[in-house]
C-alpha cells in the first residue's frame, strides 16, 4: 500500500521536475507531473546500483517520450546517481549533464539517447532481445545470472510514429516477456487534443501484435494500482506487456489537461499553488525533504545488497562452469576472443571474382563460430544480403519451433527502421554484443533516424548494405542508391565502407567489429568483382591507399568499391597511350580522414590532377579530387553491364574522362585538394 512517504516522494519528483523547467525557462513540465506516480512505482521495484550503473543484470528504464527527461533526471538525483541538484539547475544549458533530451553519453543512468519519438520503445525491444539471448546462452540451473526486466515509458507521439509499430509487432512475435511498456495516455500532443489525429484503439492494436494489455484508469494518483499492474506484468509469460496509464498532463497545475502545459514552463503563480498543494514552501526550489532523501537512500542500500548477492552467484557460476564463466567475463571486460582476426579470409589476384556480398558471407561464416557475441539478421532479405552464417540458429521463441532464444540470427521482417533502433538497443545492453543488420543500401535510408542516433550515441552497430549501386541491375532506379553514400558519409561519427574486393571486405569487418564507438555501414555489390593485384587488408585499414602504383603519374584516379577495378583497367588503357595513371582505393572516408596529414598527402599529393570515379552522387568527393566522375541523376532499369556502359563507367569511358582532366590541368599549378586553411594551421 502507498504510504505517506510514497506520496511525499511523488510530490518531490514533481517539484524537482517543474523546477528544472522553470530554471531553464524551457522544457516540458506536463508529462512529468502526470507520470510521477508511475515513475515512483516502477523505480522502487527495479534492481539497479547507482554506484555501478553498468552492472549487466540491472533492470533497465527507457524514457521513449524523451521530452519528459526532467522526470528522469529527478529520479537519478534522488537515487544517488552521479547527478546533483546543481546539475538540475543547469537543465538544458550548454555542456550540462542534463540536456534537453536524454543522451546516454552525457548523463549517468541514462540507458539510451531518446527524443525522436518511437526510438526509445524500439531500443527497449532491442535491449529485451539482447537480455533474452544472453540469458538463454549462459544461464544454468540454479544460476540465473541474467534475469533483468526492461521497463519503458512511451507517449502518444511514440505510438503514432511508424517505427514503434514495426518494433512492437516484432516484440509480440518474439514473445518478449521481459519487456514491460507503460503508455502515458494523456490524450495530448503538440497540436493539442489527440482527437484531431489519433483515435485508434491502441489496446486492441497491441493485443493484435501479441502483447498482453493491462489498464490503470487513475494513474495520476493511484500508486497502488500502478504498482499492482507492474506486479501482474512481471508474472506474465510468453508475451510483452503494455500497461495503459490514463493520466492528466500537467496534473495539479492550472493548465492541467491542455496542450499549453506540454512544452512550456509553468507560470509563477501556478508553481506556487502547486507547491502549496504538496505542503511545500511556495518559495522553495529543488526541495528534497530529509525523509524522502532517507527513503531513497534505503532503497539504494537494498539494491546494493541485491547486486552483492548477484556477485556471489556469478563467482560461484565461474567456479562451476569455468568455460562459460571465462567467456562471460571476457565479454563483460569488453574484449574480443584472442586471435579472432587470424580467421579472416585473405585473397590473391589469382582467386576467382566474387560479389562483395558473397565475400561478406564468407567473413560471417568464418567469424560467427569464433565470436559468440557476433549476432545479427536481415530485414527480410537474407537470401540477398547473405547475412546468415552456416549452421546458424534463428533467435525465436522455442514454442514456435523456428529456433530458440540462444539463436544468433534475427529475422527482422520488412522493418528497416525498426531494425536500426533494435540494433541500437542490443548495443546498449552491453556484454560486448557486436550486432549487424542487413538490407539493400538504398533502404538504409528508411532507417536514417535510427542510424543518426547510432552515430550521435557512439554505438558500434554494423549495417550490411548490399546491392550498393546501379550494379544491382533490373530492379531499377527505385532500388539503385545514388545519394545514399553521400548522405551517410556526411553524418558525423559514421564509418561508411565500400570495399573493392575480398581483402577490403575483411578490412571493413575488422574496422566495424573493433569500432565500438561509432556505427559502420558496409556497402556491398551484387555483381562479381575481381580480386585485385595490390589490394591489402592492412593498407585498407588506413581508409585509402594506392592500389595501382605507377612512377610519376600524370593523373591519379581515386575510387571505391566496384569502380576500383574499372579504374585500374582504365589505367591499363591509358598506359597504351603513354599516359601514366595511378589508382587509389578509398574504401572509407571516415578512417582516411583520421590518418596523419603526411600520409594523406602521400596518397593524394601535390602536383598531380586527381579524378574521382564512383557510380553515385559526386557530392563529397571534392575533398579528395579536383574533378569528379559520378552519377548525379537516378539510375535506370536494365542489366548491370548495360547500365555501366550506358553511363560511361567502363575502362574506356574512365580513360576518356582522365584525358580530359589531364588536358585541362596541363601547365597549371596543381595542389592537393587536402590542403585547406584549417589543416595548415
Amino acid at each position: 500500500m502507498a504510504t505517506a512517504i510514497d506520496k511525499l516522494s511523488v510530490s518531490t519528483i514533481r517539484g524537482l521536475s517543474v523546477d528544472q523547467v522553470n530554471a531553464a525557462q524551457s522544457g516540458h513540465p506536463g508529462a512529468p507531473l502526470g507520470l510521477a506516480p508511475a515513475a515512483h512505482a516502477v523505480w522502487r521495484k527495479m534492481k539497479f546500483n547507482p554506484q555501478d550503473p553498468h552492472w549487466i543484470n540491472r533492470d533497465r528504464f527507457i524514457l521513449s517520450n524523451g521530452h519528459a527527461c526532467a522526470l528522469l533526471y529527478s529520479l537519478l538525483v534522488l537515487y544517488g546517481y552521479d547527478l546533483k541538484i546543481d546539475d538540475l539547475k543547469q537543465f538544458r544549458q550548454l555542456n550540462s549533464k542534463t540536456p534537453g533530451h536524454p543522451e546516454r553519453l552525457d548523463t549517468p543512468g541514462v540507458e539510451v539517447t531518446s527524443g525522436p519519438l518511437g526510438q526509445g520503445i524500439s531500443n527497449a525491444v532491442g535491449i529485451a532481445i539482447a537480455q533474452k539471448q544472453f540469458a538463454a546462452t549462459y544461464n544454468k540451473p540454479d544460476f540465473p545470472i541474467s534475469d533483468a526486466k526492461i521497463f519503458c515509458f512511451l507517449g502518444d507521439g511514440c505510438l503514432m510514429e511508424g517505427i514503434s509499430s514495426e518494433t512492437s509487432s516484432l516484440a509480440g512475435h518474439l514473445q518478449l516477456d521481459n519487456l514491460i511498456a507503460l503508455w502515458d495516455d494523456n490524450r495530448i500532443s503538440i497540436d493539442g487534443d489527440t482527437a484531431c489525429a489519433f483515435t485508434e484503439n491502441v489496446p486492441l492494436r497491441y493485443k493484435a501484435y501479441g502483447w498482453k494489455v493491462l489498464e490503470v484508469h487513475d494513474a495520476d494518483t493511484n500508486i497502488d494500482a500502478v504498482s499492482d499492474a507492474i506486479d501482474e506484468a512481471r508474472k506474465i509469460t510468453g508475451a510483452p506487456v503494455l500497461i495503459r496509464l490514463v493520466t492528466t498532463i500537467g496534473f495539479g497545475s492550472k493548465a492541467a489537461g491542455t496542450g499549453g502545459v506540454h512544452g512550456a514552463p509553468l507560470k509563477p503563480d501556478d508553481l506556487k499553488q502547486l507547491k502549496k498543494s504538496w505542503g511545500f514552501d511556495e518559495e522553495s526550489n529543488f526541495f528534497i525533504p530529509d525523509e524522502v532523501a532517507n527513503y531513497f537512500a534505503e532503497k539504494v542500500e537494498e539494491n546494493k545488497k541485491i547486486q552483492a548477492k548477484w556477485n556471489e552467484l556469478f563467482k560461484a557460476y565461474k567456479e562451476k562452469y569455468p568455460k562459460e564463466g571465462a567467456e562471460v567475463q571476457r565479454r563483460l571486460d569488453g574484449k574480443l576472443p584472442d586471435g579472432w582476426k587470424d580467421h579472416l579470409p585473405k585473397f590473391t589476384s589469382k582467386d576467382k571474382a566474387l560479389a562483395t556480398r558473397k565475400l561478406s558471407e564468407g567473413v560471417l561464416d568464418a567469424l560467427c563460430p569464433i565470436i559468440p557475441e557476433l549476432i545479427g539478421g536481415s530485414a527480410d532479405l537474407t537470401g540477398s544480403n547473405l547475412t546468415r552464417a552456416q549452421g546458424a540458429t534463428d533467435f525465436q521463441p522455442p514454442s514456435t519451433g523456428l529456433g530458440d532464444y540462444a539463436g544468433r540470427y534475427i529475422r527482422y521482417g520488412v522493418r528497416e527502421h525498426g531494425m536500426g533502433a533494435i540494433m541500437n538497443g542490443i548495443d546498449a545492453f552491453g556484454a560486448n554484443y557486436r550486432n549487424y543488420g542487413g538490407t539493400f543500401l538504398n533502404f538504409v535510408s528508411y532507417a536514417a533516424g535510427a542510424v543518426r542516433l547510432s552515430a550521435l550515441s557512439h554505438q558500434g552497430v554494423i549495417w550490411i548494405a548490399t546491392h550498393d549501386s546501379i550494379g544491382l541491375g533490373e530492379d531499377g532506379p527505385t532500388h539503385q542508391p545514388i545519394e545514399t553514400l553521400a548522405h551517410f558519409r556526411a553524418l558525423p561519427n559514421m564509418s561508411v565502407w565500400r570495399p573493392a574486393d575480398g581483402n577490403e571486405v575483411s578490412a571493413a569487418y575488422v574496422s566495424a567489429i573493433e569500432g565500438v564507438d561509432h556505427p559502420t555501414i558496409i556497402a556491398l555489390t551484387r555483381q562479381n568483382l575481381p580480386q585485385l593485384e595490390h589490394s591489402s587488408l592492412d593498407e585498407a585499414l588506413k581508409g585509402a591507399y594506392t592500389i595501382w602504383p605507377v612512377e610519376k603519374p600524370d593523373i591519379i584516379l581515386v575510387s571505391s568499391g566496384s569502380e576500383v577495378s574499372i579504374s585500374i583497367d582504365a589505367s591499363k588503357e591509358l598506359e597504351k597511350q603513354g599516359v601514366k595513371a595511378s589508382v587509389v582505393s578509398v574504401p572509407d572516408f571516415f578512417t582516411f580522414d583520421k590518418q596523419p596529414i603526411d600520409y594523406r598527402l602521400k596518397i593524394l599529393p601535390d602536383g598531380v590532377p586527381i579524378l574521382s570515379v564512383e557510380v553515385m552522387s559526386t557530392f563529397g568527393w571534392s575533398k579528395y579530387s579536383h574533378e569528379q566522375f559520378g552519377l548525379n541523376r537516378f539510375g535506370a532499369s536494365g542489366k548491370a553491364g548495360d547500365l555501366y556502359k550506358f553511363f560511361g563507367f567502363t575502362a574506356d569511358g574512365v580513360a576518356k574522362k582522365a584525358e580530359q582532366v589531364i588536358k585541362y590541368y596541363k601547365g597549371k599549378t596543381v595542389t592537393s585538394p587536402l590542403h585547406n586553411a584549417f589543416e595548415e594551421l
